[in-house]
């Protein structure tokens, strides 16, 4: 599979393991991709994710991927699922926190990594990487693109897809940011 990923594509993969070094991240995660995703300038995805208006509201985005990992990976929608069953996950995650650290939820550092070198990719992450190349199958396209990896982060559900989602940047908006109404107008691959 990675054979067909394009040069930006694999500086994108690149770009995530730089970021989960960067933050000291015992693996790279599906948020990983999307900011390296938001680094990338001059190229197809960039100028949709400006056209979308992510580029001028990282700083925003980085903050709800930080919320979500300080609750320990919810999404919104799980988090108010089980705020209509009476469980506030704001309160569980303060009181967490307060007895056990900031930040405790997120995860801690795993000490496998000692001797591999490497960071792990999550099972979410490479979820993303394998939906590509279904997003490029379906649009007849023999590579894998940044603009397959945007899509498939906004066709899996989770974390990610929810924030991009609250900032605008659906499926559809995605795919008409990078295509125009001209696109192919292809569901999303299964």
């Amino acid at each position: 599979m990675f054979e067909r990923f394009t040069k930006g594509a694999r500086a994108t993969v690149t770009g995530a393991v730089t970021h989960a070094e960067r933050t000291d991240a015992d693996s790279v995660t599906e948020g990983h991709l999307l900011l390296s995703l938001l680094d990338q300038q001059g190229s197809r995805v960039s100028f949709a994710l400006a056209a979308l208006g992510l580029s001028d509201r990282r700083a925003s985005v980085e903050a709800a991927l930080d919320d979500a990992r300080r609750r320990g990976g919810l999404t919104r929608a799980d988090s108010e699922a089980l705020a209509g069953i009476g469980i506030d996950v704001t309160e569980i995650v303060a009181r967490v926190e307060g007895a056990h650290g900031e930040g405790v939820l997120a995860g801690g550092r795993a000490n496998r990594r000692w001797w591999t070198g490497r960071r792990p990719f999550t099972a979410g992450a490479k979820r993303i990487l394998e939906k590509s190349l279904r997003v490029a199958l379906g649009r007849r396209d023999r590579f894998i693109g940044e603009e397959h990896l945007l899509l498939a982060l906004t066709a899996c559900p989770g974390v990610v897809a929810d924030v991009l989602a609250e900032h605008g940047a659906t499926y559809a908006t995605v795919e008409r940011a990078l295509y125009g109404d001209t696109g192919q107008g292809t569901a999303r691959a299964s």
